[in-house]
């Protein structure tokens, strides 16, 4: 389905003007100055001191220790002579890129440990270099060279995002994991907020890097007279204190030339309850052609209407050149969490291949409206598996409980977009996706995107907000809204799932770790800053009772009704009853394999030129069983002379591959898991591969390194 694209002729006539080819292009992509590695978000290098020859004599030119143990998503970029990241405590840091030397670390200590970054945004004018990244809902402004806040910027080098969004927004969880994009002297920032009722809106917002004032901003939950305040069926929408989301956290392409902003947003909280925002609940879901200048809209395409499942896009989008019907055209990629992918012509938004509207299931929950058609990309095919693809056959042929498993499966709804019930949904692609946060990289003038992939089912389910037959505490209220969906009623979690139990929590944390965490979050935890400090008393003295841990069971339904009044909550009959993973009594995944995947797909032509499984099962390897591919976040990054690097399995190795094939050149064992995604550049004529090493995801080893490969030959150079 095309789009409305509303813009003037004369905005067509520059947009479609050839691209100059200034020496800022020609170089781009012999630096890593960017975020994964350019504006246009393609991992690409056109360095060429490894090739698929000496690929094997790779070894480790230098590594950096950080003070601070556990996951690092970040994705360094190297300024000159010097690489800059964050740790896992969110510490921001410069290192000699040649020797990995600590050149300054900037340490906000009280904001430390509570969230994920994948990286910082560069800016310089003349002799004025500075470095942006967030803790928390601050955004901070750094000198490049020494690490010292620039004290002219915000409040003393830093200003609150909040600042920039309603005043209703002003307690509410806001933060940014992924680095801003940076547009002559504006940075415009993604954003990570709550996914559920009561949520802030998801603005996309421009702000001065030099003084941290706010520029423009973007509605896209549009407040009244703007396009798209229909599609909420809710006159008081953009007002409410309850519906928000529809944010990009992601992160954005930009087209520096055209000076165009893609922006790929999220769904619309609540999740998977939409019942009180009905409609097709524009800007969320949606692929947005923003002008940099301004922050006026050029084109929007919605890939998921109403969304019910957290299909939020997971990466942002890639800009490349493809050949199409015989023209070069400069487009816009979007991989997504159900395994499509979309192509654009980056000027209209017009679909290069056709995508089709087709009929799904219908919502059984009362009041629930879904929509009664999803866009279906005809071309190209999907990149994984999807749920009504899958027979009794696709259960694992590794799993010693295969008859149990399949008896879930044949009691779970394996419909395409079947919506949220009372009765297990099976979710393939899951709630993570196919395509993850780590993204596609890209041949970008070639038109060949290179996607990872997860293929993890997971089932999705609702239940009455109802408590029956037993009193419910105000505490145990607030534990049930705000955490239940994550570590069960009964707080043992789901360690498989990668959420913990919180069982006898004070032995691992203080009781002011645990009030930050309900504040600020931590991981992928959003914060709940909303509550009030009595409510987050009543909620640390539940978390640190293990008194009545065995009465805390799970509410089962019959036939007496009690409803909750949920403090500063808007109160939803049905909630979402938890993220579990379709894995069986070993803990691997219960359909069969592979459950990674890699593949190059060429856009010119919309099919696929090699797949292959990505990562190892340990335990199924080591019984010689074949390939099995594994869970996988971070994404490739790529050479244009014939390499593609990635790191992101489980099993902790980081690989190179023949990028025209796919076989596997090299691979090497990391210290700990590296779920991020590479770099790699150049300094005084030697090149370096580097990652990030911090594990701790999906229950691996932690660590607390960046790592930097060379040529061995170049090593001793050093």
């Amino acid at each position: 389905m095309r789009c409305l694209v509303l813009f003037s002729s004369f905005l067509i006539l520059i947009q479609c003007s050839p691209y100059p080819r200034n020496d800022y292009v020609k170089n781009l992509h012999k630096k890593w100055e960017h975020y994964l590695g350019d504006p246009g978000r393609s991992h690409y290098s056109k360095l060429s001191e490894f090739n698929t020859e000496n690929i094997k004599s790779l070894k480790i030119a230098w590594e950096y220790e950080s003070k601070d143990f556990g996951q690092m998503q970040m994705n360094p970029i190297v300024v000159d002579t010097l690489l800059y990241g964050v740790s896992s405590a969110l510490r921001a840091f410069a290192l000699d890129a040649r020797t990995g030397k600590k050149v300054w670390v900037f340490n906000d200590s009280k904001n430390t440990s509570y969230s994920n970054s994948r990286g910082v945004s560069y800016w310089e004018s003349s002799k004025d270099k500075r470095i942006f990244y967030t803790v928390g809902s601050d955004l901070w402004a750094l000198n490049a060279l020494t690490g010292k806040p620039i004290l002219s910027f915000g409040k003393k080098g830093k200003i609150d995002l909040r600042s920039g969004l309603p005043t209703t927004s002003k307690e509410k969880f806001v933060i940014s994991t992924t680095p801003g994009t940076i547009f002559k002297d504006l940075i415009v920032m993604p954003l990570r907020l709550s996914e559920g009722a009561g949520a802030a809106p998801g603005d996309i917002m421009a702000f001065d890097v030099k003084t941290g004032k706010l520029v423009w901003s973007f509605h896209t939950i549009p407040h009244q007279g703007e396009t798209g305040y229909q599609s909420w069926g809710n006159p008081k929408i953009s007002e409410s204190n309850v519906v928000g989301g529809a944010n990009s956290w992601a992160g954005m392409s930009l087209d520096v030339d055209r000076e165009i902003l893609y922006v790929p947003t999220g769904s619309a909280a609540p999740d998977f309850y939409g019942v009180i925002r009905p409609g097709k609940n524009l800007f969320s879901n949606c692929l947005l052609a923003i002008n940099a200048n301004s922050g006026k809209l050029i084109w929007h395409y919605q890939f998921t209407h109403h969304d019910l499942w957290d299909r939020d896009l997971p990466a942002p989008p890639n800009l490349i050149t493809v050949n199409h019907e015989g023209k070069s055209i400069p487009a816009v990629a979007q991989i997504t969490k159900q395994g499509y992918v979309f192509l654009f012509d980056r000027a209209t938004g017009e679909t290069l291949f056709n995508v089709e509207e087709v009929p799904v299931p219908e919502s059984d929950l009362p009041g629930e409206q879904t929509w009664p058609t999803q866009p279906i990309p005809v071309k190209p095919a999907p990149f994984a598996r999807q749920s009504n693809d899958l027979t009794d056959e696709d259960i694992s042929p590794y799993a010693p409980d295969r008859d149990s498993l399949l008896l879930l499966f044949k009691q779970a709804d394996k419909r395409r977009y079947a919506p949220p019930s009372l009765k297990p949904v099976l979710l393939l692609p899951g709630y993570d996706g196919a395509a993850e946060w780590g993204g596609a990289g890209a041949d970008p003038d070639k038109g060949i995107l290179y996607i990872n992939s997860n293929e993890m089912a997971w089932f999705l389910q609702m239940k009455s907000t109802e408590v029956f037959g037993r009193e419910v505490s105000k505490a145990e209220q607030l534990y049930l809204q705000n955490c239940a969906s994550c570590h069960k009623a009964n707080r043992t979690g789901l360690p498989l799932s990668g959420y913990p139990s919180l069982v006898e929590l004070k032995s691992r944390f203080s009781e002011n770790q645990i009030q930050e965490i309900i504040t600020r979050g931590k991981g992928m935890m959003p914060g709940f800053p909303q509550l009030s400090m009595e409510d987050n008393q009543m909620l640390l003295e539940f978390l640190t009772d293990n008194s009545d841990i065995n009465d805390a069971k799970e509410m089962i339904q019959d036939n007496t009704e009690k409803e909750f009044n949920f403090s500063n909550q808007a109160y939803l009959p049905f909630q979402h009853t938890g993220y579990k993973k379709f894995l069986d009594k070993n803990g691997l995944p219960a359909i069969s394999p592979p459950w990674g995947t890699l593949q190059a797909l060429d856009l010119n032509t919309g099919e696929y030129i090699w797949k292959v499984p990505l990562g190892e099962t340990n335990s199924l390897r080591n019984l010689g069983y074949p390939t099995t591919g594994c869970e996988n976040y971070g994404g490739p990054v790529v050479t244009e002379n014939g390499l593609l690097f990635i790191a992101a399995t489980k099993d902790g190795y980081i690989r190179g591959f023949n990028k025209r094939t796919g076989s596997l050149l090299w691979e090497f064992k990391l210290p700990a898991p590296a779920f991020a995604t590479p770099s790699i550049y150049s300094v005084q004529g030697k090149q370096y591969l580097v990652i990030a090493c911090g594990g701790e995801k999906l229950e691996t080893k932690k660590g607390n390194k960046i790592i930097a490969f060379a040529l061995e030959e170049n090593i001793n150079e050093n």
